[in-house]
């Protein structure tokens, strides 16, 4: 890994760890609840933070806060505003915790059984405890916004770009849910696109948007950073589908998507080239789904997706999408700068080979 990537990412790592501590201080809980009823103890805010902690403890690539701070910095090399870009790490838990809420939520509506290699958060803990801590995480990002040192313009501002932004990525679930909840039921390939631009694509457009904010961009930048990472986001959603059907998505069972009956590119793909296969698939989707991911409909559904070169096809997709829409990004003021470049590297090393 890059050497800045790594200085970056253990100050991400210590904004995180400060905005969601293992245990309650009175400093934060200040913050986070202002004045409540002195009965009120350490066990009964565990109960949100436990379930949230562990997931975030886990690990994931943390690209998003990375590339929050990457486009600050960026845009802050341009404008010459450099002493802002603490603001940038200030602000980084509104994407990293928004991604962990929804990931908890998300295991409870498929159905999952892991995360990241362990039981997911509603296993462990409960599905009353999980969804409650989960959404009050999506509350708790915007404390960052509440603690940045900026005028009350701006702060207005994110949370106008946080609010839309979750607003699309639960109508982004939303489509999801319908699909993979009716076996027989395909989507077009544009309205997958438009689904991933918002479940996937949304937490990305607002990793970009804040970044560039905080660094000094414009309306005009913000909005036209924006759209370019929602195909950042989908092109890495593709690259998961893939994965997903190939070695497995590290913490996930290859074939998962079989079982939860999502409707991934992979399956778009070959279905509009082979059209009459389309009931053999749901077939494989039902009977996967009743009998779990030891059921050898999950393979025999893989099988005819390589052998129809969809897979292939998917995966040259998702990363052509990513290695364009990244260009773009990085060169977005017309002309190349440190953190541009850093911007390129950090994705071409995400790609899937």
């Amino acid at each position: 890994m890059n050497s800045e990537f790594k200085i970056i990412l253990e100050k991400i790592e210590n904004t995180l760890k400060t905005s969601l501590p293992e245990s309650t201080n009175k400093t934060w809980q200040e913050d986070s609840f202002g004045k409540i009823d002195t009965c009120i103890n350490d066990s009964h805010i565990s109960t949100l933070l436990k379930p949230c902690n562990q997931l975030l403890n886990l690990g994931g690539k943390r690209w998003r806060p990375l590339l929050l701070v990457l486009c600050a910095q960026m845009t802050a090399e341009v404008k010459n505003k450099k002493n802002d870009i603490e603001k940038a790490y200030s602000l980084t838990p509104l994407v990293e915790f928004a991604h962990t809420a929804s990931l908890i939520h998300d295991d409870i509506e498929d159905g999952a059984d892991e995360r990241r290699g362990f039981p997911c958060s509603y296993i462990t803990y409960g599905t009353d405890v999980a969804i409650n801590a989960a959404s009050w995480l999506y509350f708790e990002s915007t404390c960052a916004i509440k603690k940045i040192n900026t005028d009350e313009k701006e702060k207005l501002r994110l949370y106008e770009l946080f609010l839309n932004e979750l607003r699309l990525l639960h109508l982004g679930q939303a489509m999801d849910i319908k699909w993979h909840k009716t076996p027989d039921l395909i989507p077009t390939i544009d309205e997958y696109t438009a689904m991933v631009r918002n479940k996937t694509g949304t937490l990305a457009r607002l990793a970009v948007k804040i970044g560039i904010l905080a660094g000094g961009g414009t309306e005009d930048e913000i909005e036209k950073a924006g759209a370019i990472a929602q195909d950042i986001g989908v092109g890495f959603q593709i690259i998961d589908d893939v994965k997903n059907l190939t070695t497995g998505n590290p913490g996930k069972k290859r074939g998962d998507d079989i079982v939860e009956g999502k409707k991934s590119l992979p399956v778009l793909m070959h279905i509009t080239k082979n059209p009459s296969d389309k009931q053999l698939l749901c077939k494989y989707f039902a009977q996967s789904k009743k009998e779990g991911i030891s059921s050898t409909a999950v393979e025999k559904a893989i099988e005819l997706l390589t052998k129809s070169e969809a897979i292939e096809q998917a995966r040259k997709k998702g990363n052509a999408l990513v290695q364009e829409k990244t260009r773009e990004l990085s060169n977005l003021f017309a002309q190349k700068t440190k953190y541009g470049e850093l911007i390129l590297e950090l994705f071409v090393s995400m790609l899937c080979n």
